[in-house]
């Protein structure tokens, strides 16, 4: 690797690290003002009263299973909606290229997938959605999808700190208002200026240089691009996501999208410490993830820089390029595989499918923890979980009821974040099995990189990641209905668990700390943290690991 190489990494990097703590604190701001005026009151309190005003929003605090009720109706209600909107748009307007209605098992896949925040394409973006479908139906998703995790996340650390949870449609709306919608429009004005397209126009014909005609697609491509990366959506105008020159051309907008998936995931551990009244916890958490995060990129730069040994038995040396960008290296295309799984984003820039083994095995274990920062909000529910099981793990060692944040955490939140633990594997392996023993024939390669493609499609739906190994025939009606059950059931199963926990720790009295308190806030504490992640979570997926990735890199080096 070049020094080039490790200077766009670093540059990368270091944007993200200096953004993170600002951002955080505006965002601590907006969802936990205390009664002080909010950013941007002037221009956005008005357009808020008359959100609240027109949808009978009250501004009072729910209990979680109010909060909970809330956030799964109105977001199955948007999941129907889009769903009519994706089957009936061949009669709809704007719709230039005259795509007839999705089928019905692509549309309840497309629904459930864009409303879950994971956007699983099962169709390719500009042959299988008119505009209408793309603005109406997935930027509306893309925005609600983010807002929803934004609020569940701030909702948690409400409880955790003792206060009321605060409501579910209040949160929403500040969440699209106060952060989505104004970065979201600064990006997206940014990606026009770098040549992505914003237009209404239809599809353009034009003569190649051997006088055949084409179709080049375009359309309003900008305006879902800003929003895919920073909600953590991932889902792409066009079917080659951003590996296509109209959603990714040059290296800066590379580095642009990297740095809005990770801009609201970096900083929420420091909202979190800013909203709880512990800084330095927020900030030990924050280095924990950045060394899984770290780690993770270093195995998968080292893993495609080797490249594969039988291409070098041909001859062929240097680091594997397959499947990956000329204009973009493999540097870039590495960091971007790993910084779209650790943000569960999803989008892609190389394809996954033509990584190395190991290299593949990295963003399968990013979405498999689930914690090396995580989708928008959801992402650090889950960190601040394994946080908890830390806790009490600690706790039982020493013999003492485990405190988290001055409160005692007893059988019933542990209970919950048991089946929160459970859920996650059972709706990764289960289907996986299914999928091997009943439908080999949409597996494209028998052997053990064809375990990995069924496996990494299940983590991903389960996750709300939406990246896949492409060389899977997933556009049948099994993949269609079952990833669309585990994506729906991946996204809200945990979400009411923990909303439960957070409901069980606000009604709980503060416990005086002694000598004998366990610290968060200590570099032994992020230790610990890193080794529960890495027993409790990794552990569980080892298995099937070994027989998929890790099997298929030993037969490429016997």
């Amino acid at each position: 690797m070049t020094g080039l190489g490790w200077l766009s990494i670093g540059i990368t990097l270091l944007i993200v690290l200096v953004l993170a703590r600002p951002v955080g604190i505006y965002l601590s701001r907006v969802f936990d003002s205390g009664g002080k005026p909010l950013p941007m009151d002037r221009v956005l309190g008005p357009i808020d009263r008359g959100l609240f005003k027109l949808f009978g929003i009250r501004e009072t605090n729910q209990s979680w299973k109010a909060y909970a009720g809330s956030l799964v109706l109105s977001n199955v209600v948007m999941i129907v909606i889009t769903y009519a909107i994706f089957r009936l748009q061949g009669v709809l307007p704007l719709n230039p290229s005259g795509i007839a209605g999705m089928e019905p098992s692509v549309a309840f896949n497309t629904a459930i997938s864009f409303m879950a925040n994971t956007n699983l394409q099962h169709y390719s973006g500009e042959t299988g959605l008119s505009y209408l479908s793309q603005m109406i139906g997935i930027i509306f998703l893309m925005f609600t999808s983010p807002a929803t995790g934004l609020a569940i996340v701030f909702a948690f650390m409400r409880g955790l700190a003792g206060k009321p949870l605060g409501n579910f449609f209040v949160d929403l709306v500040r969440s699209i208002t106060r952060v989505l919608l104004p970065i979201a429009v600064v990006a997206g004005i940014i990606f026009v200026a770098m040549g992505v397209p914003q237009t209404l126009s239809p599809t353009e014909t034009v003569t190649t240089v051997q006088g055949a005609e084409q179709q080049i697609a375009r359309g309003p491509v900008a305006s879902l691009l800003s929003i895919k990366e920073l909600g953590n959506n991932g889902g792409g105008f066009f079917g080659p996501n951003s590996t296509h020159p109209f959603e990714n051309p040059n290296a800066l907008s590379n580095t642009l999208q990297m740095i809005l998936m990770m801009l609201v995931t970096t900083s929420l551990p420091f909202a979190y410490g800013k909203m709880v009244g512990n800084a330095k916890q927020g900030r030990v958490l924050f280095v924990a993830m950045s060394v899984m995060f770290i780690t993770m990129l270093g195995l998968s730069l080292t893993s495609e820089h080797v490249g594969n040994p039988m291409m070098h038995q041909l001859g062929i040396n240097g680091p594997s390029m397959e499947g990956k960008e000329q204009r973009l290296g493999m540097v870039q295309s590495s960091l971007y595989s790993v910084v779209t799984t650790a943000s569960e984003t999803g989008a892609v820039a190389t394809m996954h499918d033509t990584l190395t083994p190991l290299g593949g095995l990295i963003p399968m274990a990013n979405m498999m923890l689930n914690t090396v920062f995580g989708g928008i909000g959801v992402g650090f529910v889950n960190v601040l979980m394994y946080a908890m099981i830390a806790v009490f793990l600690s706790g039982l060692m020493v013999g003492r009821t485990p405190e988290f944040l001055g409160r005692k955490l007893e059988s019933r939140e542990m209970k919950l974040i048991a089946v929160t633990l459970i859920v996650h594997p059972l709706l990764i392996l289960v289907p996986t099995a299914i999928a091997l023993i009943a439908y080999p024939e949409t597996i494209s390669n028998p052997g053990y990189h064809g375990l990995s493609q069924a496996l990494y499609e299940f983590t991903s739906s389960a996750a709300n990641n939406g990246s896949g190994f492409e060389g899977l025939g997933d556009n049948t009606l099994f993949w269609n209905i079952a990833t669309g059950i585990v994506m729906f059931f991946g996204r809200y199963i945990s979400m009411i668990t923990l909303l439960a926990v957070a409901g069980s720790m606000a009604r709980k009295r503060p416990v005086p700390a002694t000598s004998g308190t366990f610290r968060t806030n200590t570099a032994m504490f992020g230790a610990i943290f890193v080794g529960t992640v890495l027993i409790v979570g990794a552990l569980t997926f080892f298995p099937v690991i070994v027989l998929g990735p890790v099997a298929e890199h030993l037969t490429l080096w016997k």
